[in-house]
């Protein structure tokens, strides 16, 4: 495992602090400048509302409807961008927009909607969605009429994954990256931020360092970080809006494709087939709660069930149904009187200047696929030149098959694995694939797989702790080598995995033991398994005190 040396007394030219999606596309592009780059994180890269959100990558069909063509032309740019640099962590997938008479949107207007979206979208994605419309209408509720649109987005199953590359990225391009560390309080002097004061969480030691620039890109939490460094800003900067979803298993019919719709109460939620498994989401419910603390409530739960069922009344579903069900809070611009529905999901830039922090800038909003344009543009704030990526055409499906095909090949040989084992490491590691593969020649007990139902093999995990900054056990199930979100994961699983991981990395019995509980505590309070109460069949999530009351454990970490 690498080790930690102190940071006490350095001196950097950029500090970021928060390691989600955008902390870690912002310390990327810092670094790939030539920027003496800091990015801390207090708990895990990825572990906050990077985890918890509906893991598409689209250019928000919805925002059209509030005329806001420029996000949405920056969301399908970047969307096309990301299928084309990760084809293996951001695809093609199918959306099937789905209508019943009842709904207020007209059909016209819809079609004139999706024709806008593509114009502007500009290369196809070549999907074709005849039969996949055809296995939902059989699935429909056959006493009602709807309509169905078929248009293209894009999905990134694993969000963790692809923040653990551009961590990587970053890291090669020279930036030092903490996670487990926590800021204490950003340094002011004269009107200006000079630095911070950091905590290590991992040895309890804490640190001071100097920087000329900091970036808050803390998501939901940007309001504690200047609240505990005395930067009082004259109005909250983030509105805080929790997003719940739940897993189910995949029932029989299940399209491939998305299925974008209307829930009970007309607001559009999504049905995705995500893991093996179905992801239902989300909902939106105001909440100025410490982030970390985010749960989906009885109410939201109860909510996603009733819109799956009028959708699909052959699939009984109940709340024993749902395996899992996980939540996380939005970092949306501050703006009490509006609804939640109506907050726009650009990001802003504050400067803190007139705060007396000069030199401080808070990001505030963003989502996954708009976040390396948003760290292009925050460069740019602080005098980094940059340059827009273009347009770009998505590779030919052809070619890309090909080059998959031989790369899975070359795995297989290197490390002595199955085809499938190959596989699934391409899908994850793409270009650094044949680096993992070579770990697993040189030591044959890393090309076991980590337990019985996954294709995903030790070695994974040990360059998880050497090139990808994890630090623990849960680091790597959760977030490098997320198998443990998988639909066959059990307790038997997370025993072998544990104990798997721990031969390869030397640990002794306690560590072990330490590794496994913890592990155990972080899913349980992620990935809560605490459904719908008795009794509750409310279709409403716009009010949840309960939700505050049964909060506990500290788990996830910034935005």
């Amino acid at each position: 495992m690498n080790a930690r040396p102190t940071l006490d007394g350095q001196h950097f030219d950029v500090l970021v602090i928060g390691g989600g999606i955008n902390g870690v596309a912002i310390a990327r592009e810092c670094a790939r400048a030539g920027r003496r780059t800091l990015l801390i994180e207090q708990h895990d890269f990825a572990s906050g509302t990077t985890s918890r959100s509906t893991r598409i990558i689209h250019g928000g069909l919805r925002y059209l409807e509030q005329f806001d063509f420029a996000q949405v032309r920056e969301s399908l740019r970047e969307r096309q961008t990301l299928v084309r640099q990760y084809p293996q962590l951001v695809r093609p997938l199918q959306f099937l927009l789905t209508l019943d008479g009842s709904s207020r949107r007209s059909a016209l207007a819809i079609r004139a909607g999706l024709w806008l979206y593509r114009q502007m979208g500009g290369a196809r994605l070549a999907l074709d969605g005849h039969a996949e419309k055809n296995r939902l209408e059989r699935l429909l509720d056959a006493g009602r009429r709807f309509t169905i649109f078929s248009f293209e987005d894009a999905q990134c199953e694993f969000p963790e994954r692809l923040v653990a590359e551009w961590l990587v990225e970053a890291l090669r391009a020279g930036c030092q990256a903490r996670n487990h560390t926590r800021l204490l309080e950003v340094s002011t002097s004269n009107g200006r931020a000079t630095g911070a004061v950091l905590h290590d969480e991992l040895d309890g030691r804490e640190s001071k360092v100097d920087a000329s620039w900091i970036i808050n890109a803390t998501g939901p939490w940007a309001d504690m970080v200047c609240t505990s460094s005395g930067v009082h800003t004259a109005t909250p900067m983030v509105g805080g809006v929790r997003g719940s979803h739940i897993v189910l298993p995949r029932f029989a019919g299940a399209p491939e494709a998305a299925v974008y719709t209307e829930a009970v109460d007309g607001r559009p939620i999504f049905v995705v087939p995500w893991s093996e498994q179905i992801l239902v989401g989300t909902t939106e419910v105001p909440d100025e709660s410490d982030p970390s603390q985010a749960r989906p409530s009885a109410n939201e739960t109860e909510y996603l069930l009733r819109s799956l069922r009028r959708l699909f009344p052959q699939v009984r579903v109940s709340s024993g149904d749902v395996r899992y069900a996980f939540a996380g809070i939005r970092p949306l611009p501050y703006t009490p009187q509006s609804r939640p529905l109506a907050i726009t999901r650009r990001h802003f830039f504050h400067d803190h200047a007139a705060e007396g922090a000069a030199g401080m800038i808070s990001l505030i909003g963003g989502k996954l696929t708009t976040a390396a344009s948003a760290a292009r543009e925050c460069a740019k704030k602080i005098g980094i030149a940059t340059t827009d990526l273009p347009c770009v055409a998505v590779a030919d499906e052809s070619d890309l098959q090909k080059l998959t095909v031989r790369a899975v090949t070359q795995i297989a040989e290197i490390a002595s694995v199955n085809h499938e084992s190959a596989a699934a490491i391409h899908e994850w590691f793409g270009a650094r694939s044949p680096e993992i593969a070579q770990k697993a020649r040189d030591n044959s007990k890393l090309s076991q797989p980590l337990c019985p139902h996954t294709r995903h093999i030790v070695a994974e995990a040990v360059d998880a702790f050497e090139n990808q900054c994890a630090v623990t056990l849960a680091d790597v199930l959760l977030r490098r080598v997320p198998v443990a979100l998988g639909r066959c994961w059990s307790a038997e699983c997370s025993r072998m995995a544990a104990l798997q991981v721990a031969c390869a990395m030397g640990w002794n019995g306690a560590r072990l033991a330490s590794e496994h509980e913890q592990f155990e505590a972080e899913c349980e309070s992620f990935l809560q398994k605490r459904i719908a109460l008795p009794g509750v069949t409310s279709g409403s999530h716009a009010t949840d005190a309960q939700q505050r009351s049964t909060a506990h454990t500290k788990t996830s970490g910034s935005v």
